[in-house]
C-alpha cells in the first residue's frame, strides 16, 4: 500500500496513517460495502500541518478540488448497489470574510453533493439533524443567533445551523450483481423504521444527544490549530444499520480517532480507515483494539463464501 507511514490491524479491522487519497486509490475496485465518515470541512479545522490535510486548504475551492479525488476514487471501490454517507454541515463567513465583504452562509452541505453527483454517485437521501441553537450561541458567540441583535435589528438575525447527513448511491451497471441489505420484522420493527424514516433526527430529542462521540482530548497535542470534530456514534451507528449488513467492509477515509470503527465493531461489521495526523491515528488504534475485545466478526475482506 503506498504512502502509509504506519499501520495496525486486529481481527476486524485495519487502520493507516497515510494521506486517503492515495491510499484509496490503491485499493481493489469494487472492495468497499459502505463508507461513512465526516470529512474537513474545509479550512474550518485543522486536523495536522501535512500539506497533505484538506483541512489546510486556503479556501473552499481548493478544498473541492482536492475532495474530488477522493469521491471519485471512492465510487470506484464501492460495490455496485452500495453507499456513502457524509457528515456535514453548512459554515459561517463572518462579516467582512466573504469576496463582497460581507456575512452570511456558505452552502457547504450544497457543494458536497455537487462533487458526489459530477463524479458518478447519485444524491440518495438529506437527512437534517437538529442541533440546538442556544447551545450553538454559547460555543460560537454568533452575532446572528444574540438576543441583543433581534432586539437591536433582526435583518441581521439567522436560524442555528442543523447539521446534514448526506447519502450516495453507486447504482450496479447492466450485468453487474447489486448485494441487497434485507432486514426482518425482528431486527428492523415498524416503529423503529417509521422513527429513520423522519427528514428530520434529533426532533423533538430523540435518542442523537452531539454529545455521543468518543474523547478526542487524550489525543490532542499543542501543536492542533483548531479543535477536532468527532463524527457522533449515533448518527455512525444509524447509517450502519440503514445501509450495510453484519459483516460488510466499512470504510471512513477521515477515521479521526476511530470513532466510526469502533461503531462498525460493535454493530458486526469489518472496518478499514485512514487517518493523516499521527496523534489520532495512535488513539484510534487503541480505540479499535478496545473495541474488538467486546467480540466482532472475521478477519478483513474473509472470502464471501465464509459469510
Amino acid at each position: 500500500m503506498t504512502n502509509v507511514l504506519d499501520q495496525a490491524e486486529g481481527r476486524s479491522w485495519s487502520a493507516f496513517n497515510s494521506d486517503c487519497v492515495p491510499f484509496t486509490a490503491a485499493l481493489p475496485e469494487n472492495s468497499i460495502d459502505f463508507s461513512v465518515y465526516s470529512p474537513p470541512f474545509s479550512s474550518l479545522y485543522i486536523y495536522s500541518e501535512s500539506v497533505a490535510d484538506m483541512g489546510n486548504c486556503a479556501n473552499d475551492a481548493e478544498f473541492f478540488e482536492q475532495y474530488r479525488f477522493l469521491v471519485r476514487e471512492k465510487f470506484r471501490v464501492t460495490r455496485p448497489g452500495r453507499m456513502t454517507a457524509i457528515h456535514v454541515k453548512d459554515l459561517v463567513y463572518y462579516q467582512n470574510s466573504s469576496e463582497r465583504g460581507t456575512s452570511g452562509l456558505r452552502p457547504f452541505s450544497d457543494d458536497c453533493t455537487r462533487i458526489h453527483i459530477e463524479e458518478g454517485w447519485d444524491f440518495h437521501s438529506r437527512i437534517t439533524i437538529w442541533r440546538d441553537p442556544v447551545r450553538e450561541m454559547q460555543k460560537t458567540k454568533a452575532h446572528g443567533l444574540l438576543w441583543k441583535t433581534l432586539r437591536a435589528d433582526s435583518t441581521f438575525s439567522r436560524m442555528g445551523l442543523p447539521e446534514y447527513l448526506l447519502v450516495f448511491r453507486k447504482w450496479a451497471k447492466d450485468g453487474e450483481e447489486a448485494k441487497p441489505v434485507t432486514h426482518t420484522k425482528q431486527t428492523f420493527p415498524v416503529e423503529e423504521w417509521q422513527n429513520y424514516a423522519s427528514p428530520v433526527w434529533n426532533y423533538p430529542r430523540q435518542d442523537l444527544p452531539e454529545t455521543d462521540v468518543l474523547n478526542v482530548k487524550v489525543a490532542r497535542s499543542d501543536k492542533d490549530e483548531k479543535h477536532l470534530c468527532p463524527m457522533p456514534l449515533n448518527i455512525t451507528r444509524r447509517a450502519l444499520r440503514m445501509w450495510s449488513s453484519r459483516g460488510d467492509v466499512v470504510f471512513s477515509p477521515f477515521m479521526g480517532i476511530g470513532s466510526e470503527g469502533v461503531v462498525s465493531m460493535e454493530e458486526g461489521r469489518r472496518f478499514i480507515g485512514t487517518e493523516l495526523n499521527p496523534a489520532y491515528f495512535r488513539q484510534s488504534v487503541k480505540n479499535l483494539a478496545d473495541a474488538e475485545n467486546s467480540g466482532a466478526l472475521g478477519d478483513l475482506f474473509q472470502a464471501e463464501a465464509a459469510e
